[in-house]
């Protein structure tokens, strides 16, 4: 008899007497008589994949192979589909695959988990997912992103062929509010940062707070920086990595990693926070926190709950004030100060020149350099009132 579930296997890590560890993979095979051993074959070495993540990936012809006996209709509801999207399709970067495993797990596994594939791909199955994702008391852009996994799934169903080419539900699910955005996002004036740094306990709070509206870094990647990634010579602050829940993991994009000019009344600034800060080796974290002897470095949403919320609230700003809300600042503040699209673009490092204008002359470092100076000029004062 045939098995009747999709089998995953196993990925182990292996010590070898020499040479680095490997990823093995391991898997149940039947013999011609009913039973049933289990083999394993080398992925590679952990030089090759350094991660559990890159290995499974490319364990996938094993597993493949592994499941050759099985039959397609063995993967039938989309339970089975979202288990083996789970262990072969996950993203890697940690912060994304956070967000995915969360909108499987509250939400479209507990809903859709027990219904046919079949079922779900029929006519009128698009209607019944929209109006359970209109039903949900989430934002538009969470519904959006749960409808976006879902389709992620169903396609990967059809490389599968476990799903019919073309017959992707979600293709025709639409969610309310998610291609517009329904209010502007929060810009704060050089006032309001006023008021928020004098409410800040002191450092590395302001140094922080100042780093972030004047570069428009995304709070997993200043919080990543670490003294090495700052080039004093030439005035270069170089974006190699960012940090969700204590994990380290690539940034967002390669455009990510492009290096962006420090004015020198900011560089001053640093200088200044470098010479109060315990932590000050080329390997530590600038925002290296004191809860772990500098081994990791503060948490972005204990810093918002704990310090910047507060002073918010006592400068009486609101209270829909948060880490992106320096970005929108920043990126409103190069507007202000006249720079070129493509600068913008360039500066706020987005990996689609479209999310600011289909622009495509290269810009020179030294109108990056302008355009980041003003808006330095619009915040430093600020930041450095006592």
């Amino acid at each position: 008899m045939r098995r009747r579930t999709y089998q995953n296997g196993s990925l182990e890590r292996s010590a070898r007497k020499y040479g680095p560890d490997v990823w093995i993979y391991r898997w149940r095979e039947r013999l011609a008589n009913g039973t049933t051993v289990r083999r394993g074959e080398t992925v590679g070495s952990v030089e090759q994949f350094p991660t559990r993540a890159q290995a499974l990936k490319a364990s996938q012809s094993l597993r493949i192979a592994a499941n050759v006996e099985l039959p397609q209709r063995a993967l039938s509801t989309f339970g089975d589909l979202t288990t083996r999207y789970e262990a072969e399709e996950l993203p890697e970067r940690h912060s994304t695959r956070l967000a995915y495993l969360s909108y499987l797990g509250q939400h479209i596994k507990p809903k859709w988990s027990g219904y046919p594939l079949a079922k779900l791909t029929a006519a009128g199955a698009a209607l019944a997912i929209e109006q359970w994702l209109k039903d949900l008391p989430l934002a538009p852009k969470t519904k959006g992103n749960i409808r976006n996994t879902m389709a992620v799934i169903f396609n990967c169903g059809m490389r599968w062929g476990v799903v019919p080419p073309g017959c992707n539900p979600m293709a025709l699910v639409r969610v309310k509010g998610v291609s517009r955005r329904l209010t502007e996002p929060r810009v704060i004036t050089a006032p309001e940062f006023r008021a928020l740094v004098q409410e800040l306990p002191g450092e590395p709070y302001r140094t922080m707070v100042t780093l972030a509206i004047a570069t428009g870094l995304r709070c997993s990647e200043l919080l990543a920086l670490q003294w090495s990634d700052v080039n004093w010579s030439d005035l270069t602050l170089l974006v190699r990595r960012a940090i969700v829940d204590g994990v380290v993991d690539d940034v967002k994009t390669k455009y990510s990693r492009a290096g962006m000019p420090i004015d020198p009344a900011l560089a001053e600034i640093l200088l200044g926070w470098r010479r109060t800060s315990r932590y000050i080796a080329e390997s530590d974290w600038i925002f290296a926190s004191w809860r772990t002897n500098g081994s990791l470095p503060f948490r972005a949403t204990a810093v918002l709950s704990d310090y910047i919320k507060p002073a918010v609230l006592r400068a009486k700003l609101g209270t829909d004030i948060g880490w992106h809300t320096f970005r929108h600042t920043y990126s409103s503040m190069l507007h202000e100060s006249g720079a070129t699209l493509k600068v913008q673009q360039e500066l706020l490092r987005h990996a689609d020149i479209r999310t600011t204008m289909n622009v495509y002359t290269q810009a020179v470092s030294q109108d990056k350099r302008d355009a980041h100076a003003k808006v330095v000029r619009m915040v430093l004062p600020i930041a450095q009132t006592g």
